[in-house]
């Protein structure tokens, strides 16, 4: 099983300040099309297939990896993304919350395994490292308030 965290301030020193609303409109924003987050080229196609009121699924090419997953909104909270198909099972969580001193912080994290692999394989082992290394889902987290900084100055938030 592969677990890993990170948690980044929303509005640290010297940035513009973030709402809780713009932060999750970028959050939403991404969860219905990471092409317009991630690094160009890292993801290739993503769109959403179905929506009803409590989910919508998207299909996605991240890495050359081919995805299903359900995505559940809790609005202004909580993005989980349901791993339905793909390398991976299990669920990515994107969670917008105060920390004691009413600081607004983003924090990401997994519960997952790797489908046809063994727990604690090799592959989960090399998997779960990547997660937490330098390039792991830490380093996703402040490119996504950028980002989310940049489609508000452009007055596309």
């Amino acid at each position: 099983m592969i677990y890993s965290t990170a948690t980044v301030p929303v509005n640290p020193e010297g940035e513009t300040r973030l709402t809780r609303g713009q932060a999750w409109a970028g959050l939403e924003l991404k969860a219905r099309d990471a092409r317009l987050f991630l690094p160009p080229g890292l993801c290739t196609r993503c769109e959403v297939v179905e929506e009803s009121a409590t989910h919508f699924v998207r299909e996605a090419t991240i890495g050359g990896a081919e995805l299903r997953e359900i995505v559940v909104l809790e609005p202004e909270r909580k993005a989980s993304f349901f791993q339905a198909a793909g390398p991976r099972e299990g669920v990515i969580v994107n969670e917008l919350y105060e920390d004691e001193g009413g600081a607004l912080q983003l924090r990401f994290y997994c519960y997952l395994g790797l489908r046809g692999k063994a727990p604690n394989s090799p592959e989960e082992q090399a998997d779960q490292a990547q997660l937490d290394g330098d390039n792991g889902y830490k380093a996703a987290l402040l490119p996504t308030l950028k980002r989310t900084r940049e489609l508000l100055a452009e007055g596309k938030l």
